[in-house]
């Protein structure tokens, strides 16, 4: 498993799945490791666990490889994170997390301007970054013995950046990269690399990475598997499970306001306008998406829709999101609804990194190129084939997820008042 970034999210990755292997702790939020699928009648009781079902690569088998751009080893990063305890989680560990060192990082500071890199390529050409990536990626197979990589951006969130031109196709993106365009960041440069050298890329932040044309196209004539973006972890898990609840009941909406608080890497990286707008607009799209006000106008057609992120360092990796949600029921009469999420960022988003890599991995064997929108569970902006508008509301997603996993196993999908969910 290739990360790019070993921060908060990596290392807890890391250490989880070290104790995990040890059977000093269990994998909890993983649904690949923890979860049942149910098989035919639910009269049939037959309910084995993922794990057991699809042939996925164990714990076991993984091994890790990183870049970030500090030179901190696993141990030292996660001792700086404060996300794990250091005498419970990290001690018993340590030789394992600090045989972990990032290779340098392909950074430019433009991308992510409140953070200084020390441990950077050599060379800031984006053509020598693009071809030091896939040489990383072979070394590290090398070294390491490995059949199958999967890479996963586990990094900060990059400034704001739209499709165009450049990234149309491969003549266009080739030559931007030799031109030292703008339009091509360091994710694009890491999905590109990925892609080359036959790896799948899942993206956990909101960048575009793969999310272009062009790498959509690439991906799916070289039949590799590709998904994002961004982990579904705080606030818009909980979106995803109130906004269906409103919907199913049909129930209005005229209000939703978000804000957290968040002191961590990219929570530093967030406080600036040009980074905070990639978040913002990866987060605005998702109750468009469930409630459909085309469709409900009466309910839907007058949402204000506010979203914060305050950095806010004494809270470090522990966030706190707070929902205020103004609906209305019959004959229009309002109602408030508040939540407030005090979550672990870190120890949300681990598990699913765990789960998408395995998934990924999984898919690459089933010959199954392009995008993974069967794993839209896993994101905040779920990747789509165009024209194809993405899907939301977490439950349906979690069938979508196992119905795949039902038909790459011969199975039949199950139903629901009838409706059979798409298989991807």
């Amino acid at each position: 498993m290739l990360c790019v970034g070993l921060g908060a999210v990596t290392t807890t990755l890391i250490a989880g799945v070290e104790l995990a292997k040890r059977g000093d702790e269990v994998p909890v939020g993983s649904l690949t490791q923890m979860g049942t699928i149910r098989l035919g009648k639910r009269t049939d009781d037959n309910v084995p666990l993922i794990r057991d079902f699809v042939p996925l690569a164990s714990l076991d088998q993984i091994v890790f490889g990183a870049w970030d751009p500090y030179p901190d080893d696993a141990y030292t990063a996660a001792s700086r994170a404060g996300v794990l305890d250091q005498g419970r989680h990290l001690e018993g560990i340590g030789d394992a997390l600090r045989a972990i060192r990032p290779m340098p990082a392909a950074f430019d500071a433009m991308y992510v301007k409140r953070l200084e890199g020390t441990n950077v390529m050599a060379s800031t050409s984006k053509r020598a970054m693009l071809e030091q990536i896939r040489a990383d990626i072979n070394t590290f197979k090398d070294e390491n013995l490995c059949d199958r990589v999967v890479m996963i951006w586990c990094g900060s969130t990059e400034i704001y950046i739209e499709t165009g031109p450049t990234h149309a196709d491969i003549d266009s993106f080739e030559a931007a990269i030799d031109a030292e365009d703008p339009s091509i960041a360091p994710s694009m440069l890491y999905a590109y690399a990925a892609l080359q050298e036959g790896v799948p890329f899942a993206n956990g932040a909101p960048n575009l990475a793969v999310d272009t044309p062009v790498l959509r196209r690439y991906a799916e004539q070289q039949n590799i598997p590709i998904s994002g973006k961004d982990f579904k972890t705080g606030q818009t898990l909980l979106k995803t499970v109130l906004a269906p609840m409103l919907k199913a009941r049909m129930l209005g909406l005229s209000g939703w306001y978000s804000t957290n608080i968040l002191g961590n890497r990219d929570g530093e990286v967030l406080d600036d306008p040009e980074n905070f707008k990639t978040k913002e607009v990866s987060k605005l799209g998702v109750l468009h998406d469930i409630l459909e006000p085309e469709r409900f106008p009466d309910l839907y057609g007058d949402v204000y829709h506010k979203v914060r992120i305050n950095y806010y360092p004494p809270r470090g990796d522990n966030k706190e999101g707070w929902d205020n949600i103004d609906l209305f029921g019959w004959m229009g009469y309002p109602m408030q609804m508040k939540v407030d999420f005090l979550c672990r960022d870190s120890i949300l988003a681990a598990p699913l990194a765990l789960d998408l890599v395995l998934f990924m991995d999984l898919a690459q064997r089933a010959g199954m190129g392009g995008i993974q929108e069967w794993l839209s569970f896993y994101y905040k902006s779920p990747q789509t084939p165009p024209g194809l508008y993405p899907e939301h509301d977490l439950f349906i997603q979690q069938t979508k997820l196992k119905n795949t996993l039902r038909w790459m196993m011969g199975e039949s999908p199950i139903t629901h008042l009838g409706q059979d969910y798409d298989v991807e």
